[in-house]
């Protein structure tokens, strides 16, 4: 079976989907190629099903990569407000929570697949489902993409190629590191892959204590090579997750040291000279007491000492108290790995790609978006922007 396309889409997640609908309202034909039984499998489950679907405050900052700096050029022709523009054309109201995450009002991801479904329906674009791509390959009038369903195997041509495949978080959704290995047959560079917001684990002595936590949530700033978050952590039979420990992960590397500042709001030297000015009867467990939960504070115990009155600490034990409190020192033993990311750190180097088109620019007509990209970005919807953008980037050019 031989059909042309003005562009084949390799992938039917948030940058595939933007990028057919975008292509669709441009008055161009595309095919969308998706291995699962359903578009949008990932947007379905983000947000725990209610879609973080962009950022108020989305800036190049929010981003890891070699290169943040090439996020302005994409940015710049589709923004957080084009985003909310879009959306609220068809009928998705956002909702702002916290540090500037907007939502869908009826918290509900399927009504935002549901916009790109409508859009591609109507444009008259054309999805595969339940086909994996086999092989693309070159030839003088552009690409041969060949795919494998129930079916069979079938060939489509395209005089452009594009590559929205995703990262390797989740395997269960299908994720794979097919970009990866198409960019690098056609010698594009790739930087290296990690799992990126992601829980970690701890083990060895330390592993009983974090476990026996499990379920206490902490709001804390925690810091690693020069970066911090302020948001909660959580404690869990493994280790460590929660907002601020999935944000730290991505710029976390094995071997590297994490501080924690259990009380980043109160400063507890203060707290305990104000204790002292009041007679200092209390005893340090009832202090911390104020502050955290009683299982913490009782776990707490094995680093301070708890039953001592605040009047009849030594300076040493009040320093112990405010350095374990304030800079809490965990070394992770790893990460929980791709099934448990929320993205992947890596990708396709920009260097390889042109920064307002995002076409590859060794390989006429081969563009790559969305994670498959080396830029990754914060929790809280910032990945998603990076995928709308993107998308609508690719679109223009088509």
């Amino acid at each position: 079976m031989s059909r042309k396309y003005d562009a084949i889409i390799i992938g039917g997640g948030a940058c595939g989907l933007m990028c057919a609908a975008q292509a669709g309202l441009f008055g161009k034909k595309t095919l969308v190629v998706e291995r699962n039984d359903k578009v949008g499998a990932k947007i379905l489950i983000s947000g725990g099903g209610r879609c973080n679907y962009t950022n108020t405050g989305t800036g190049p900052a929010n981003f890891i990569s070699e290169n943040p700096d090439f996020l302005h050029s994409v940015f710049r022709q589709w923004t957080v407000e084009d985003t909310v523009v879009f959306f609220e054309s068809y009928g998705i109201v956002g909702q702002e929570k916290t540090l500037g995450q907007l939502f869908p009002l009826t918290n509900k991801a399927k009504d935002i697949v549901a916009v790109f479904s409508k859009i591609l329906y109507e444009t008259d674009q054309d999805i595969a489902l339940n086909t994996l791509v086999k092989s693309v390959e070159r030839n003088a009038e552009g690409f041969v993409v060949t795919v494998e369903n129930g079916a069979g195997e079938s060939h489509y041509h395209s005089p452009k190629v594009i590559v929205a495949s995703g990262g390797l978080p989740v395997q269960k959704l299908g994720a794979s590191d097919f970009g990866l290995r198409l960019a690098k047959k056609f010698g594009l560079e790739v930087v290296g892959t990690a799992p990126a917001l992601v829980p970690l684990t701890i083990t060895g002595k330390d592993a009983d204590w974090y476990s026996s936590l499990a379920g206490n949530s902490v709001f804390s700033k925690v810091s690693v090579a020069g970066m911090s978050f302020e948001e909660n952590i959580l404690f869990t039979h493994w280790g460590l997750s929660g907002p601020a420990i999935l944000q730290i992960s991505s710029y976390w590397r094995p071997g590297m040291e994490i501080t924690i500042d259990l009380l980043p709001n109160f400063n507890l030297e203060n707290l305990i000279k104000q204790e002292r000015q009041y007679g200092g009867k209390r005893f340090v467990s009832q202090l911390l007491n104020d502050h955290f939960t009683r299982k913490l504070v009782d776990a707490l115990g094995k680093f301070l000492v708890l039953d001592t009155k605040i009047a009849s600490l030594s300076k040493a034990d009040a320093k112990l108290i405010v350095d374990t409190i304030h800079r809490f020192k965990v070394k992770p033993a790893g990460d929980k790995g791709y099934d448990k990311a929320e993205v992947m750190r890596g990708g396709v180097s920009t260097e390889e790609l042109h920064p307002r088109t995002l076409m590859s620019k060794k390989v006429e007509g081969l563009y790559f978006g969305g994670e498959t990209v080396d830029i990754t970005g914060w929790l809280g919807g910032y990945n998603f922007q990076w995928a709308w953008a993107s998308g609508y980037a690719i679109a223009k050019d088509i």
